[in-house]
């Protein structure tokens, strides 16, 4: 089989599937990390049923109801929770001993709270690059990934959404997401915004996170500004979001190498997996999900073709709720 190019899946409106009833927690906590930071979580759908660790975007942009529902209900043992200083975990906002190896070990942490050997890891966005890099150092705990708008944290990736490169496609947007910023210090964007959402006056955290999270939230979906999240207006999320995001983006994701993820993917080949990507996705450009199906060739990759980043973009729902379907066969 050839296996330079992907399979291709598109699928139609008229066979799409939607998104799972919704459904409540049964079980929800703080879990201690033995640190300033406790994690809240929750538990979901089957209490005896297949276990999966649902992981969300930013980094910074905690969990909502309707990530339980791309997981069946009846048949999933959902597990979610806020990161590091988001979400109804605490401290708000912090940056102390926040980075993507804490996050890995509060994963571990939590898996052995609840008792569970081995869990499918969904996660989109910043939630592939956490599954990613949990799966890396933790293949035996991990049952299989779903993957969506991947990101890897790369410099290439970073100066296309932040700097140069998305901006052509959406000038009007960028034309906002500059405007806090000084003209001699638009040379770099992501170190102009980390000194003002670090700065100590909430005040200029909060203008400068307004105008981080709404770029995001501008290009997030092609159905347009109608897309855009509710949260990105409420001014306490948007600034542990933006905070967050810059705080790993400028430390380039605290990888020990600038392509960490690609260079490890073989760590992979025995995980079974599925990559989702929109084709439209300007916040996590294809080239990134072609990367990895190319390092990760055992992973099943699907293109919609009428996505851009989104997990709520009908293309997305549809592959990404046949895929956990899927996932509960192995």
């Amino acid at each position: 089989m050839d296996r330079t190019a992907p399979a291709l899946t598109v699928s139609t409106s008229a066979h799409r599937r939607g998104l799972f009833r919704e459904s409540e927690p049964f079980s929800s906590g703080w879990l201690p990390t033995g640190g300033p930071h406790e994690i809240f979580y929750e538990e979901c759908g089957n209490p005896t049923g297949k276990p999966c660790v649902i992981l969300h975007g930013g980094p910074g942009g905690a969990i909502n109801p309707t990530m339980r529902r791309f997981f069946d209900p009846a048949k999933w043992r959902m597990v979610l929770f806020d990161q590091r200083g988001c979400g109804r975990s605490r401290p708000n906002a912090s940056l102390e001993d926040n980075t993507t190896w804490t996050l890995i070990e509060d994963i571990e942490r939590l898996r052995v709270r609840l008792g569970i050997e081995k869990w499918c890891v969904f996660g989109g966005s910043w939630g592939s690059t956490l599954a990613l890099a949990y799966a890396i150092k933790h293949p035996e705990r991990v049952e299989s990934l779903v993957l969506r708008g991947v990101f890897l944290v790369t410099a290439r990736e970073l100066r296309w959404f932040y700097q140069d490169g998305a901006s052509m496609m959406f000038p009007d947007a960028w034309a906002r997401f500059c405007a806090p910023i000084p003209l001699e210090e638009r040379g770099d964007m992501m170190a102009a915004y980390h000194r003002r959402l670090t700065h100590p006056d909430r005040r200029v955290q909060a203008e400068a996170a307004a105008a981080w999270s709404q770029w995001e939230g501008d290009t997030i979906s092609i159905r347009g500004p109608e897309a855009r999240p509710s949260k990105f207006n409420e001014i306490d999320f948007a600034i542990a979001f933006a905070r967050i995001e810059c705080h790993y983006f400028v430390n380039g994701g605290f990888f020990d190498t600038p392509d960490w993820l690609i260079e490890n993917a073989h760590v992979l080949k025995d995980i079974p997996g599925w990559i989702v990507q929109g084709r439209f996705d300007v916040v996590t450009p294809l080239e990134s999900a072609w990367r990895l199906r190319n390092a990760w060739p055992t992973a099943r990759f699907e293109v919609v073709w009428d996505a851009g980043h989104a997990s709520t973009e009908p293309g997305v729902v549809d592959a990404l709720v046949r895929a956990t379907d899927q996932a509960l066969r192995i």
